[in-house]
């Protein structure tokens, strides 16, 4: 996932709902997203679930994501285990913790979920 983070390939992971987290590509939408690409490729590449949610799009907006799915994120219970307490961080840092804990998990779970994919080329 984290080489899918440019302009000319830009993939993002989300969970919404309580669904698995999906894969969407969303190159081809970068030129028409209403809050420009800049925002977008600031989340390419890792789950980007929270940024979507605060925003609080709209069930259009929520439309236009399906048609960019592209599958389901294949996770390991370790994997799942790390985005779960990866949220719980996040939850912590919205509500005033400090937030370098918040960027040391991510980082672990984006060098997880790279050493995933590249497994499985």
């Amino acid at each position: 996932m984290a080489k899918h983070d440019k302009e000319s390939d830009c993939w993002i992971i989300m969970g919404l709902a309580g669904e698995e987290p999906s894969v969407y590509d969303i190159t081809k939408y970068l030129d028409d997203h209403p809050g420009g690409a800049e925002v977008l490729l600031d989340a390419a590449g890792i789950d980007a679930t929270d940024q979507f949610e605060d925003i609080g799009h709209s069930n259009d907006a929520r439309d236009t994501l399906k048609k960019y799915k592209i599958g389901l994120l294949k996770l390991s219970e370790a994997e799942k285990t790390a985005m779960a307490e990866e949220k719980v961080t996040r939850a912590g840092a919205a509500k005033g913790g400090g937030g370098m804990g918040m960027i040391v998990v991510i980082g672990i779970v984006v060098a997880i979920i790279a050493a995933y994919f590249a497994m499985q080329q």
